[in-house]
Formats: C-alpha cells, structure tokens, sequence
C-alpha cells in the first residue's frame, strides 16, 4: 500500500474518532481522496482509450484483475449508492443528469457480478470521459456530505428499512458475488463507512489501477526502440515505470500529454519528416522544437541526441550505464547540466 496514503488515512481515522480532533480528521480525509483523484485524473489525461478495457492480470486474484475502466465504475457506484441510498436517502447522482447515458453503460450495479471478458466488454462499451466527470461529480457531492458531518453522526447504524431500501434501489446486483455488500454496509456505522468505502476503498482500488496501467506500459515498450525521437534513453527514464515511451500509445512524457492528440512535437516533426529521431535531422543543432524549445532540460535532451548521431543509439545506452553506475541521479539533466558542449563532454567520458 502506498505509504503516503496509507499513513493518511491512519491518521485520518485517530482524529475523527476523537470529538476535539473531528473536524481536523475530516479536513484530512478530504485531503486524501483529493490526492487520490488527483492519480485517477493523471491516469484519465494520459492513457489512451484502449487501455481502460485491457485486462493484464485477468487470471490474478484481487483488485488487479479488473481493468482501469472497471475499477473507476466500480468505486464510485459504490459510494454514489452509500452516499445517497443509505446515509442521505436521497436520489444518486447517477441519476442527476442521465449519467448513465452519457457514459453508456449497460448496468447500474456496482460491477461485481461481472467476470473476466464480461468485465472486459463492459469496459470496452464505457466513455471514459463521461464516466470520469461521472466520477468527479460522485466525490463533489460525497465532500459536501463529509463536510456537514458531526462527530455524533459517526455511530449512526442502519436498520432493516435501509437494506430494504437498497435492495429496491436496483444498485446492487443479486448475484451472490454482489448481494453481501448490502448487509456489509448496513453492518457498518457510519464511521465505518467513512473507511470502506469513502477512504481505504478508494486507495485499494487506485493502488490495483497503477499496477494495471504500469504492466500496460511495460508490455506496450517491449521489443520497442528505446531511444525517444528527442534522443531521450526510455530505458533510464525516471517515468519509465508509468510510461510506454513516444513510440507507443502509452506515452506519458510531458510534451506529449500537454500537446494537442497526446503527440510531442519532436515525435510529430520526425514522424513529419520521416526520420527515425532527431538526431537524423541537418536542423538539429539549431532546433527549438518541443524538448528543444528552452529551459533547463533543452541542452540536456539536446547532447544525446547529437551523441547518438555521432556514436549511436548503443553507445548512448552504454554511456548511461555507466553514469547511473557512478551517481545517484533520476533526471539525466541532473549530471549533463545546461551547458550543450559540457553536456556533450560528459557523455564522451564516460562511452567505456
């Protein structure tokens, strides 16, 4: 488990358990779930498409096996049918604007009925932007609600009428892999409910949908060049763990995901001018395009692409090797520094 979130929402539940630190406890937890949307944002704006119905550890067993499509469903069903059906009794915010519709989804269950391919083409059927703003709007609403929370509401429980309640509501599925959620939240508290599923849910299932979208990146970089069309090492690349590189549809650089269809300049112009890199282009040396364009990282970036032009794309690796050998470093600009010549100079010593 992530330990930044981890010892959050330990923290956020010691405080909301004692009256003269709730208010504080609650600050927190708002704290938290927008540190964890603020990873379901990153995935959303970055990805492509395709990734959110692929399926990398189907056979595994756990929150994993799901698919980044799912998984965003799946928890804010979840608390969209806690939030209002159960604690507000009052209408989901599913229903406040035909979400439904809008993400197209066949279902109005949480998904746990739904197994390996049939999660699959779920997912393949789902607007990932629409569900997103869906999502968005669930946290909005559920804020509002821990916001107006007083400690003495912490130890309100739930009656027969509410499980009855949800039961009609249609939110949950009969299949026996769904069905034991209802008499799982109407046994819990609200303040048990603050934790599965407003706080803990949330960080298992963002935990599973890093891990998806890591092995998506590993499995879409292999056998792929590893050279970036800016001469740029993927293989030494501190986001290469999250990160398929500008040769596939996974790419995250930042170029890329700030540039219009999540294409970076530098892959464009090459791509434009069918070369294999920068490093192949007679206007290299002059260059202000994407990681060319200014600030720290331009000479940097700039250095190995004119080391691969005179060595190669080996010797470069070979050259990185040995840098990550001798110093403790995640950016490459951290050692080759901003001087282009200087850049250059480091490179060449360390070739063997």
């Amino acid at each position: 488990m992530n330990k930044e979130w981890s010892e959050k929402n330990r923290r956020m539940q010691s405080l909301i358990g004692k009256k003269e630190s709730f208010d504080e406890g609650i600050a927190l937890l708002l704290e938290l779930r927008e540190d964890l949307f603020g990873q379901i944002t990153s995935i959303v704006n970055t990805y492509p498409k395709e990734a959110f119905f692929q399926m990398p550890f189907a056979k595994a067993k756990g929150y994993h096996s799901k698919t980044l499509g799912y998984s965003l469903w799946h928890i804010f069903r979840i608390e969209d049918i806690v939030a209002h059906t159960l604690i507000c009794q009052d209408s989901q915010v599913l229903y406040s604007e035909d979400w439904n519709r809008e993400i197209n989804s066949p279902i109005i269950t949480t998904g746990n009925e739904l197994k390996g391919e049939g999660i699959a083409e779920f997912s393949a059927a789902l607007d990932v932007r629409a569900l997103y703003d869906y999502c968005r709007s669930v946290m909005d609403s559920t804020n509002e609600l821990l916001k107006n929370l007083q400690y003495k509401d912490l130890r309100k429980k739930f009656t027969d009428d509410d499980r009855e309640r949800l039961i009609e509501s249609g939110s949950v599925s009969k299949d026996e892999d769904a069905l034991w959620l209802i008499d799982y939240w109407c046994g819990k508290d609200v303040k048990g409910l603050i934790q599965m599923p407003f706080s803990r849910h949330w960080i298992m299932h963002i935990e599973a949908m890093c891990r998806i979208k890591n092995e998506l990146c590993r499995k879409a970089r292999k056998g792929v060049d590893f050279i970036a069309f800016c001469g740029l090492s993927c293989n030494h690349c501190f986001l290469k763990e999250w990160c398929g590189g500008c040769r596939t549809s996974y790419n995250t650089c930042s170029y890329a995901t700030c540039s219009p269809d999540r294409v970076c300049p530098n892959a464009a112009c090459c791509e434009e001018k069918g070369l294999d890199g920068c490093y192949d282009c007679d206007s290299l040396a002059g260059c202000l395009t994407g990681f060319y364009s200014g600030g720290n990282d331009t000479n940097a970036v700039k250095a190995m692409a004119m080391f691969i032009r005179k060595h190669g794309k080996k010797e470069l690796a070979a050259a990185l090797d040995n840098l990550h050998e001798k110093y403790d470093f995640q950016k490459i600009q951290e050692i080759l520094g901003f001087d282009l010549n200087e850049g250059l100079k480091i490179l060449e010593e360390n070739r063997y």
